[in-house]
């Protein structure tokens, strides 16, 4: 009778793999802990950073007053109207410029040339020629946006492959035919990844334009907590800010999963 032969199975094999939400909340976990025990401790005092334990205490107070969704309410407002403000323009640019070589010289020398100044340092010209009311905190949050979507759909739409545009020309295509079927599909990928930028770059915007004379939103709570030197305060609007942030980029990721199934994506291993 001949021996019964089993297949190896490496040792790693039969160990339970750690889920991968775990690992991905074992470091900030492991940070909180340790953060906790040096304020308890006194290694860190709480004038220079409060406790996780105080500032979860405040955000709940500011969560129960109705202070932290009011000014989330407000900042929120201002980033999805500059967004739109910069998103139209930022795309009208980029289809002007990327599908034409005329509108290429009319436009991206332009937009490069102010690219190139800081938006930050607008901020003393948007106060002069809008005042410190609504129009200057918008108006600096569509500038950061719009030069990240010009870009990106710019090079998305540069980027499609002659051959895609060939192909399409032998199957009896026109200029709009290749334009909706072929070009701006394949810019897709592009203004997605652009989209992202933006929403980055709306945030940050956000916390500069709601320093101009704010007199609600997060910026301005954030602006009264360092007047009196109230760090908790400071850390929850930091927080905000943050989930904010993921909140949009975990919307647009969703997108970008719908609206590019046709394109296989390397996860990792």
């Amino acid at each position: 009778m001949s021996p019964v032969l089993e297949p190896v199975v490496p040792l790693s094999a039969r160990r339970r793999p750690v889920p991968r939400w775990l690992r991905r909340t074992t470091g900030p976990l492991l940070l909180l802990v340790l953060w906790q025990v040096s304020s308890a401790t006194g290694v860190l005092p709480s004038d220079i950073l409060a406790s996780p334990g105080t500032i979860a205490g405040t955000a709940s107070d500011l969560l129960k007053d109705g202070t932290l969704p009011h000014a989330m309410l407000v900042s929120v407002q201002r980033v999805l109207i500059g967004l739109v403000i910069g998103g139209v323009v930022g795309v009208a640019l980029a289809l002007i410029s990327g599908l034409s070589r005329l509108g290429e010289d009319l436009v991206d020398a332009s937009v490069q040339m102010l690219r190139s100044i800081p938006w930050v340092g607008m901020i003393p010209l948007f106060i002069i020629w809008m005042g410190i009311g609504e129009a200057p905190k918008i108006a600096l949050i569509a500038l950061g946006v719009t030069f990240h979507l010009y870009l990106n759909v710019y090079a998305g739409i540069r980027g499609v492959d002659a051959q895609l545009i060939e192909a399409g020309t032998a199957l009896g295509l026109g200029r709009w035919g290749l334009i909706r079927h072929v070009v701006l599909p394949g810019a897709l990928p592009g203004a997605m990844t652009g989209l992202r930028y933006s929403l980055a770059t709306a945030w940050l915007a956000l916390v500069f334009g709601e320093t101009i004379n704010a007199d609600d939103g997060i910026g301005f709570l954030l602006n009264r907590a360092r007047e009196f030197f109230q760090t908790d305060v400071i850390v929850v609007c930091l927080i905000v800010y943050a989930a904010l942030g993921l909140l949009a980029d975990f919307i647009v990721r969703t997108l970008e999963r719908l609206l590019l199934q046709w394109r296989p994506n390397f996860t990792g291993k």
